[in-house]
């Protein structure tokens, strides 16, 4: 005798509201400013082992890795606001991708910053409300320049990963070996960007933004 199968109920699928959109953006930004987010990843200074280092060395160790925590910070931000108005599923997937990559880095910097008995810096809420609002301006003019708005500032980051990579103390190849593994990642969200159809932003964008980088990095290295 066949015994009769129980009907299941059916699997309700809740979609999100904008206000449900809001607060996950807002425990995200807090993550990023406040927090140390879980990485998906092992951190790649983990497998390395920590020289030790004087007191000089430690303190530009904790400089540079403190600018490269706030690029991460940042990076979290310009993803979000860019994929707030992003055109096309496909598009703002992208960016959410990338974005959680972002989160491993941004992860990484952290502790490592905690192994240098340092601390990421002060001004982090600064850096993303201002990253955001960028993110979300690049996003409203359309897709193919907020995705070429990724490709530059990848490039930007990959050149001034490969910067810090030569500024390290020599000793500390366990930073080293965190930046490496960053920028093969930034390499990989640039070229994914431009395939998606990301374009040449116009002068004198580029230019603007090195500039303001340069600002960035001089302030984070120290506040």
């Amino acid at each position: 005798m066949q015994v009769p199968r129980s009907k299941e109920p059916p699997v309700s699928v809740r979609t999100l509201t904008p206000l449900d959109r809001l607060l996950a953006g807002v425990e995200r930004a807090m993550e990023a400013v406040a927090g140390s987010p879980e990485p998906s990843r092992r951190s790649p200074g983990d497998i390395v082992p920590d020289a030790p280092m004087d007191d000089a060395e430690r303190r530009h160790a904790a400089g540079l890795m403190r600018i490269n925590h706030v690029g991460e910070v940042c990076a979290q931000a310009l993803y979000m606001g860019q994929a707030a108005l992003a055109r096309t599923d496909d598009t703002r997937q992208h960016l959410l991708h990338a974005a959680q990559e972002e989160t491993d880095h941004l992860a990484w910097c952290a502790a490592r910053l905690k192994q240098l008995d340092s601390r990421p810096s002060l001004l982090n809420p600064v850096w993303y409300a201002g990253s955001y609002a960028i993110g979300v301006a690049a996003a409203a003019v359309g897709d193919p320049i907020s995705l070429g708005f990724v490709v530059e500032t990848e490039r930007q980051v990959e050149a001034h990963l490969a910067e810090h990579l030569e500024r390290l103390p020599a000793k500390d190849d366990r930073s080293r070996a965190i930046l490496r593994q960053m920028q093969e990642d930034e390499v990989r969200h640039a070229d994914a960007a431009e395939a998606r159809g990301g374009i040449d932003l116009p002068f004198p964008i580029p230019g603007l933004m090195h500039a303001a980088s340069a600002v960035m990095k001089a302030v984070a290295y120290r506040i």
